[in-house]
């Protein structure tokens, strides 16, 4: 009897353990292998695991479950417990994520991604886009650079009249403004458009150029100090299913989650971006922008930074305001 009240209790025991564990799903749209699920996702999973003793454990669901636009209603919705992707994907609905999208703002993606996460979670969380949602980072890729296939590339007007495939968020008005014609297209699609001719050229950054096997079908490229754009990304969660979690596992998560989680992202841009452009030795031609190009590309974008912070401004934000502290944020940790 008392084997059997010891053999009892030791499955109620492991069965208390069992119903426990929280498991979560995570949506992806990306291939495995891409830097931002195997370098940025999984780590996410499993810290948020070891954070929790166990507790709290993260599946990646292993075939999107629609397309990437559709990834942060699968998080409000609940379709899956945590979803990532570009804000820029849905037009019109994330304005103050034109802050971290404007040019010349810096070269490293850790450095911009910290400085957002600061400026996000002191001054835009205000503006109310992700209150159906628990917010678990937003960070910036490494900075948007030119490829193109062939040509003079030390002029001003280097892009005039030039077929740019461009993605989602500010980096169409930024080809606009400089003279380009934007093709717009899927990162999936960018090979296509370029093989075919549909597209000249193209915004990216090196990560970017490098994984989506583009480099055969460029020759040269512009690095432009700071980069032209960056593009903004969010990974969130089910409001209801954070809710359900204990305060205890909250706090773990939080504190893999974050600034912590968006240095992490910034990361593991700038390390993909230096594999990118290593890549590109001997197959791609980097020029500098010369003086010339950035004073006539500063000067042709400045009414575009401007009308991208009132946009921001329109969340009842300080535009302004965060602009300069996002400014100020980075050059602290570019000094440290």
């Amino acid at each position: 009897m008392k084997h059997l009240l010891t053999a009892t209790a030791l499955v109620c025991s492991l069965a208390g353990a069992a119903s426990a564990q929280t498991v979560l799903t995570v949506a992806n749209w990306l291939p495995p292998s891409h830097p931002l699920v195997s370098e940025l996702i999984v780590p996410m999973t499993e810290q948020i695991a070891e954070a929790t003793g166990g507790e709290v454990t993260a599946n990646i669901l292993p075939a999107p479950l629609g397309p990437p636009q559709a990834h942060f209603d699968f998080a409000v919705n609940g379709v899956a417990d945590i979803t990532f992707g570009v804000q820029g994907y849905n037009p019109g609905r994330f304005k103050t994520t034109n802050i971290v999208e404007l040019p010349f703002l810096g070269d490293s993606a850790e450095n911009i991604s910290v400085a957002y996460w600061r400026v996000f979670d002191e001054m835009l969380r205000d503006a109310g886009e992700y209150d159906d949602v628990k917010v678990l980072a937003v960070f910036s890729h490494g900075p948007g650079e030119i490829f193109l296939k062939s040509g003079e590339v030390s002029e001003p007007d280097v892009l005039q009249g030039v077929k740019l495939r461009v993605g989602g968020g500010i980096v169409h008005e930024v080809a606009s403004a400089l003279g380009a014609v934007p093709v717009e297209g899927p990162s999936s699609k960018a090979y296509e458009l370029l093989s075919q001719g549909v597209a000249d050229g193209i915004l990216f950054p090196y990560e970017s150029v490098n994984f989506f096997k583009l480099i055969p079908q460029l020759d040269e490229a512009i690095s432009v100090p700071g980069g032209l754009y960056n593009t903004s990304f969010y990974i969130v969660m089910n409001k209801a299913k954070w809710e359900s979690l204990d305060p205890e596992q909250q706090d773990a998560i939080d504190t893999v989650t974050g600034e912590a989680l968006a240095r992490m992202a910034g990361q593991m841009w700038d390390a993909a971006d230096a594999a990118g452009k290593a890549a590109m030795e001997g197959e791609i031609a980097i020029t500098p922008a010369t003086e010339a190009q950035l004073s006539a590309w500063e000067g042709a974008l400045t009414p575009l930074v401007q009308a991208k912070l009132d946009e921001a401004a329109e969340t009842g934000v300080d535009a302004e305001a965060a602009f300069d502290m996002l400014k100020a944020e980075i050059a602290k940790e570019a000094a440290e």
